[in-house]
């Protein structure tokens, strides 16, 4: 490729420009952009015009090997779940083990649970009613139930497999999903109980807002705002939710303890299998049959009927998928041309530890573009070639990326608006509570991320 150091750090710099341009001013799709934008990149690094399709066939069929299968996989189960009222469930047990006096934990841990196989926007409007009916119930502020939801359900979103955007980072940065994983939920707890229940309840009392006019309850709604009769067990559904979870993680926790050469030829076999039953696909497959039955036709639903409801998930979740392959081809593009390189020499000749960097550049995307799912696929492209002569751990970098994608959410992203009316609030106040709410768990992300970076 031709081109000076610093003529490849402005082409990656016009490259983001020009991307953001496409997709907030002009409201191009983004897949779309990606593309068009991939294709600029590569010729303007100086890319010869016959590579240039190659690449990107490369990067797209590179990402989307992975992604899709998991992200189709996902969406099924998660709308098994949600349909079957798996969710209700889970929350309403929870609620009841912990009490009233203790309900926003619940709240919290609900939400982190709902999220795991349900997108962030479904898992929130499936249980505000129950905010609204412990709000009614305790006479507190809808924030000191809603905030410890919100947390749970964006922690989820952003740090654990198998939701679509730490898969989709973790593909891009070369990540094992399994660390990913572990890494997510030991990182996402402190954050869920920082912007959880401590800021709810402190936010609550100065944003003491109830249950707005226009969401008033509707006729037969009633009592918890939750249906409680005729819903699947909660043995059941924790059972199925946790089932993928514990795959993945026997596979990386095998893998971990049994490690090196003697321990490969003489637990080969084990080591085999588990690999196997371990992979994500398998994983997440497992799971969705067992959705399928446990939760379909057992209790009562045809078999065309569980077909129809698998087959309504796959509409949103290909958006994603694209998208997502869209960024991939990004990232090929920086890699193929040596701007990647370039950028990645640039960053450590300034000094800046990797997990900062990372998190510094979701963040810019994220507050420019408002769109966690673009700022991550663009982070994550740009991030890849830092990693080459890296000691951090990938899975770090893939948390370190997806705290900067949940921080600083306002007026340009959509779930700030979900927020501000099924809550009632101001603009004001949307951004003194949830933004200020998304910007704790980014921050306490990243210092984890990073202080764990020297011991990992």
């Amino acid at each position: 490729m031709t081109g000076s150091p610093a003529y490849l750090a402005s082409v990656v710099g016009v490259a983001v420009g020009v991307l953001l341009f496409l997709i907030i001013r002009l409201k191009q799709q983004p897949f779309v952009s990606l593309l068009l934008v991939s294709m600029g990149t590569a010729l303007a690094a100086g890319m010869p015009p016959g590579e240039v399709m190659a690449c990107i066939e490369k990067g797209m069929g590179g990402t989307l090997g992975f992604i899709a299968v998991v992200v189709g996989l996902g969406a099924m189960f998660g709308r098994l779940l949600e349909v079957s009222g798996g969710a209700e469930r889970l929350t309403l047990t929870l609620l009841r083990v912990f009490g009233k006096k203790r309900a926003a934990w619940a709240m919290s841990l609900a939400g982190f649970l709902v999220a795991i196989p349900i997108f962030f926007d479904v898992g929130f409007i499936i249980l505000v009613p129950l905010v609204y009916s412990l709000s009614g119930e305790t006479r507190k502020p809808l924030l000191h139930y809603g905030i410890p939801l919100l947390t749970g359900l964006a922690v989820t979103h952003a740090f654990v497999p198998p939701t679509p955007g730490p898969v989709a980072v973790a593909q891009l940065v070369g990540a094992d999903i399994g660390r990913v994983l572990l890494w997510g939920v030991l990182i996402g707890i402190p954050c869920t109980v920082l912007a959880g229940p401590l800021f709810g309840a402190w936010i609550a009392r100065r944003i003491p807002v109830m249950r707005p006019d226009y969401m008033a309850p509707g006729p037969g709604e009633g009592g918890q705002g939750l249906r409680a009769d005729n819903l699947p067990s909660f043995r059941m559904v924790f059972g199925i939710l946790l089932l993928p979870l514990a795959l993945i993680l026997v596979n990386t926790v095998t893998g971990a303890a049994l490690s090196g050469e003697a321990n490969a030829a003489r637990y080969g076999p084990l080591l085999r299998f588990c690999a196997f039953i371990g992979h994500p696909f398998f994983a997440l497959l497992a799971a969705t049959l067992v959705a399928f039955t446990a939760l379909g036709t057992c209790r009562g639903l045809s078999r065309e009927k569980v077909g129809e409801i698998a087959a309504s998930a796959l509409a949103p979740a290909g958006l994603i998928i694209f998208v997502t392959g869209a960024g991939g081809v990004f990232k090929q593009v920086l890699v193929d041309s040596g701007a990647g390189k370039v950028l990645a020499q640039t960053l450590s000749a300034s000094g800046l530890h990797p997990v900062w960097a990372a998190f510094l550049i979701a963040l810019l995307v994220r507050a420019v573009a408002g769109s966690a799912t673009v700022a991550m696929l663009t982070a994550g492209g740009i991030v890849a070639p830092l990693l080459a002569g890296s000691r951090v751990e990938p899975a770090l970098i893939v948390i370190a990326i997806a705290s900067g994608a949940t921080a600083v959410s306002h007026v340009n992203d959509s779930g700030f608006w979900l927020v501000n009316r099924y809550f009632g609030l101001s603009t004001k106040d949307t951004l003194k509570s949830w933004t200020v709410m998304e910007t704790i768990i980014g921050l306490t992300g990243a210092s984890l991320a990073w202080a764990l970076s020297y011991v990992v």
